[in-house]
């Protein structure tokens, strides 16, 4: 239950005996919200592109753990993932699959922040890739074990970006133009169409798995870093007694995507994110804007990224199992 103070890390329940894997949780709010999960006490698979820094990372949950909780309070593995690439997610969701017997929550935390055009090797634009669709195909293809778990959910990290973004399906790939944030902020709207679409068709089959979205704010991280100079000084932490109003930290960015993966209370559909002024402090829901629930829209996206994805979904009424086809 949720006290005058708002909703904090304290109020998650006890989290012993359920899977929590987490994307670009080695640094971050990705970071944060494994750390926080595993000290609650649940088992949480690290999927990072980058196997050292995720090692580190590892180390430090798993040291925060234990001064919580004792020695071997929680498992913490590292998968490799990099969600630019097809194939890694394909691996992956293989090593997970085969690993974690259940899967209770799927953070789709990771993503990349107005770089400069880059092709992947799939050949998709980076950040429609790594921020969308490469989420889109985790989650196909790990589908099985969450539909197999009761309770298992679906948590998309979105951003407040989204109200900007406009889906460009004449050129989702910015082959005629590009410019970074508008490809942000169309990835962070499609992160939004998918969640309300796969929350639609999930409770169309009557599934045991909800989807629901979060945004942090505005959250001082390694995302900023090809952000431009001016844009990195305003959210410094040199600057925090100027810019506490417009920035935050991890810890509190993280928040929202914690409550709406272990509040007891959320349902899927829901978004959640900071409720204070310029999106600051402790998370409750919050409104996306009237082009993220626009149905033909999130239907559009979904039949384009499985084409793209090759990853197609089928959600089997009642059953409690799903099938996902990896076409090559």
């Amino acid at each position: 239950m949720t006290s005058r103070r708002g909703w904090t890390a304290a109020d998650i329940p006890d989290q012993s005996g359920r899977t929590a894997v987490v994307t670009g949780a080695s640094a971050g709010l990705g970071l944060e919200t494994a750390r926080v999960l595993a000290g609650c006490g649940a088992a949480v698979v690290l999927a990072c592109r980058d196997m050292r820094t995720a090692a580190l990372a590892a180390g430090r949950i798993r040291a925060d753990a234990a001064a919580r909780a004792g020695p071997g309070a929680a498992g913490v593995r590292v998968v490799h993932l990099d969600l630019a690439s097809l194939a890694s997610v394909r691996a992956a969701a293989s090593e997970i699959r085969a690993s974690c017997p259940r899967l209770d929550l799927l953070i789709n935390n990771a993503g990349v922040m107005t770089p400069p055009y880059q092709r992947t090797e799939d050949g998709f634009e980076l950040t429609f890739a790594a921020n969308h669709l490469g989420h889109f195909a985790l989650t196909g293809l790990v589908l099985e074990t969450l539909l197999a778990t009761p309770g298992s959910r679906i948590v998309t990290v979105s951003s407040r970006g989204h109200t900007g973004g406009v889906m460009n399906f004449d050129d989702l790939q910015s082959e005629r133009g590009y410019h970074p944030t508008h490809a942000y902020w169309q990835s962070k709207l499609a992160n939004l169409l998918f969640t309300y679409e796969l929350q639609a068709r999930l409770e169309s089959a009557a599934a045991a798995a909800s989807a629901l979205a979060a945004h942090p704010g505005v959250v001082s991280t390694g995302l900023w870093q090809t952000s431009s100079r001016l844009e990195r000084a305003l959210i410094s932490p040199r600057l925090r007694l100027l810019n506490f109003w417009i920035a935050q930290s991890a810890q509190l960015g993280a928040l929202p995507t914690l409550r709406a993966a272990a509040d007891p209370s959320a349902r899927g559909g829901e978004y959640y994110g900071p409720r204070g002024r310029f999106d600051t402090g402790c998370p409750a829901l919050a409104e996306s804007s009237a082009r993220s629930h626009d149905a033909a829209a999130r239907r559009r996206l979904w039949e384009v990224s499985e084409q793209l994805s090759g990853v197609t979904y089928r959600i089997p009424a009642s059953s409690g199992t799903s099938e996902t086809s990896n076409r090559p």
